[in-house]
């Protein structure tokens, strides 16, 4: 295919994959007011201890409310139509990957998207306990406003943040297959891997809420660890193929 060919092909591709982000957006506007009110719910949970006046969301201009759940379906809207725009990328790329590239990639995806979505899991079980256990720290006498657009980019970000995390001993196997780095040698690194992953973890929980710090640091040092013996793993494959083909190579010549 001409470069030409490539680019018309591109756009397609692009309008294609565009065209489902639009269709998720409309969808997902529908159901922005089941998802304000999950990750609202520590508010009311708040609310109903401390007082109906003490935790109060927040809107502060006139179109808040709409770009609040503008920026909701923007992101459902791209979480759901991801099977369309993969399949747009893959249908893309594809011709120009090998057999054995192709095998990879799929088992690369076949693996990460569940990892992420568990992230996300993981993360939304989470925020219930950071915005209740900072709340204790509000005096008697004062209120908690939580400002809409604040208040989602933190749930958004933290989600975010706890799904790509979930996804890193991913990028260890895709580095072992790429013979950038040995199982080994990621399974020498064990002491850096659990410190890193608590203090990722004390970093996205409250310093109080030693409990969820504990139990992230432990779902990603178990992720780290699993990454390693799968490396360990595809290591010893390939030694043991290395004589097999050597004995042909000896045959051939």
């Amino acid at each position: 295919m001409s470069l030409g060919g490539h680019l018309v092909e591109l756009r397609k591709r692009l309008m294609i994959a565009a065209l489902a982000v639009v269709l998720g957006m409309v969808g997902a506007f529908i159901f922005t007011d089941a998802v304000i009110h999950v990750i609202t719910q520590p508010i009311r949970t708040v609310a109903a201890i401390r007082g109906d006046d003490f935790a109060v969301l927040n809107f502060e201009t006139v179109t808040s409310g709409f770009d609040l759940r503008m920026r909701i379906a923007f992101a459902i809207g791209i979480l759901a139509s991801a099977p369309v725009w993969l399949w747009q990328i893959w249908a893309f790329i594809m011709p120009g990957l090998t057999r054995r590239e192709v095998r990879y990639t799929i088992g690369f995806l076949a693996a990460a998207i569940p990892l992420f979505f568990a992230g996300c899991a993981s993360g939304l079980l989470i925020v219930p306990h950071i915005v209740e256990l900072m709340a204790q720290f509000v005096p008697e006498q004062g209120a908690q406003f939580y400002t809409a657009s604040f208040y989602y980019d933190f749930v958004f970000k933290l989600l975010i943040v706890v799904g790509v995390a979930y996804v890193l001993p991913v990028f260890l196997v895709a580095l072992n297959l790429a013979g950038v780095v040995s199982g080994r040698g990621i399974l020498r690194g064990w002491r850096i891997a659990i410190l890193v992953a608590t203090l990722f973890s004390a970093l996205a929980t409250p310093a109080a809420d030693v409990v969820s710090m504990l139990l992230l640091a432990g779902v990603l040092s178990t992720l780290f660890f699993a990454a390693a013996g799968v490396s360990l793993l595809l290591d010893r494959r390939r030694a043991k193929a290395l004589p097999v083909l050597s004995t042909h190579a000896e045959v051939d010549a």
